[in-house]
C-alpha cells in the first residue's frame, strides 16, 4: 500500500466515524435549539450589563460587547464539546464500542472521527452567536477570508475540547463520575481565559493559568477574525500552534486510553 492510499484510507475511516456519530444528531434536531439558550442569555444579560462598566473591552474605547461576542462563541464551543465524551459511555454501555475497536480502523482515526463530528455541533453554535451579534450590533466581519478563518478555529476549538471530554470518558468510564468532573472543569476552564475580560485585569497567578489554557489562544484567534476591527494580542501563528500541539497531545492520549473502554 502506497502512502497516499494509507492517507486516503486513514481519511475514509475517520469520516465514517464521523458519519455514524452526525447521524445521532439529526434524530435529536432539538438540541441545537436548546443549546442556543446558553449564548443568548451571556450576550443579552452578562454583556449588557457588563457593557456599562469601564475598563472591561480589550481595547479602548472598543465596546464591551465587541470584545465579548468571540469570547461566548469560544464558551459555546467549549460547552457543548466538554460533554461529548458521555457519548462514549453511552457506547461502551450499548455495546457498539466494541464494533469500533474490532475494526481495522486505527484507534487515532476512531477519536479524530468523533472530534470532526463534534464541529458539527460547535458551527451550529456559530450561527446562533452571529445571528445575536448583529441584533446587538457587534461588528461582525463577513469577509470570506475571516469567516473561513473563524470556522476553522472553531473545529480545531472544538475538536480539541471533545477529545479532552473523551480522554475524561476513558478515565472515569460512568456517566455520573463524567458529568461531575465536566461540571467542576468547565467553568475553571471558561473563567481562566480571555474571553469575557482581558488577560491585564487578572492577577497574577490567574494570567500564567491563563496563558496555558487553550481556550484563551481559540479566543484571541476568534477576536482576529470575527470582527470588523480585530481585535487578539498573539499572533496567528502562536495561536495556531498551542492549539494543534494541545490538539496532538490529546489524540495521543485517547488513542491510548480508547481500546480501555471496551474492557
Amino acid at each position: 500500500m502506497t502512502a497516499s492510499e494509507a492517507i486516503a484510507g486513514y481519511g475514509i475511516q475517520m469520516l465514517g466515524v464521523a458519519d455514524a456519530e452526525l447521524r445521532k444528531l439529526r434524530h435529536d434536531a432539538t438540541e441545537m435549539a436548546t443549546r442556543a439558550v446558553q449564548p443568548a442569555l451571556w450576550l443579552l444579560l452578562f454583556g449588557s450589563v457588563m457593557e456599562r462598566v469601564r475598563g472591561l473591552s480589550g481595547a479602548s474605547g472598543a465596546s464591551y460587547l465587541n470584545f465579548l461576542g468571540p469570547g461566548i462563541l469560544a464558551q459555546s464551543v467549549l460547552f457543548v464539546a466538554i460533554f461529548y465524551g458521555i457519548n462514549t459511555i453511552w457506547e461502551r454501555d450499548a455495546g457498539i464500542l466494541n464494533r469500533y475497536l474490532v475494526s481495522p480502523a486505527p484507534r487515532s482515526a476512531l477519536v479524530l472521527g468523533k472530534a470532526l463530528s463534534s464541529t458539527v455541533r460547535g458551527l451550529s453554535q456559530a450561527v446562533v452567536v452571529y445571528i445575536l451579534s448583529l441584533a446587538l450590533g457587534i461588528e461582525v466581519s463577513f469577509a470570506p477570508g475571516n469567516l473561513a478563518a473563524v470556522l476553522f478555529f472553531i473545529a480545531l476549538g472544538a475538536g480539541l475540547f471533545s477529545t479532552f471530554s473523551v480522554v475524561i470518558a476513558c478515565l472515569v468510564r460512568t456517566r455520573e463520575r463524567f458529568l461531575g468532573i465536566g461540571q467542576v472543569l468547565t467553568m475553571p476552564i471558561f473563567f481562566a481565559s480571555n474571553a469575557i475580560y482581558p488577560i491585564r485585569l487578572m492577577p497574577r497567578w490567574l494570567q500564567i493559568i491563563s496563558r496555558l489554557n487553550p481556550l484563551t489562544y481559540e479566543v484571541d484567534a476568534l477576536r482576529k477574525f470575527m470582527l470588523r476591527m480585530p481585535g487578539g494580542r498573539l499572533t496567528v501563528t502562536t495561536d495556531l500552534a498551542v492549539l494543534v500541539i494541545a490538539l496532538a497531545v490529546l489524540v495521543a492520549i485517547a488513542a491510548r486510553l480508547y481500546p480501555r473502554m471496551g474492557e
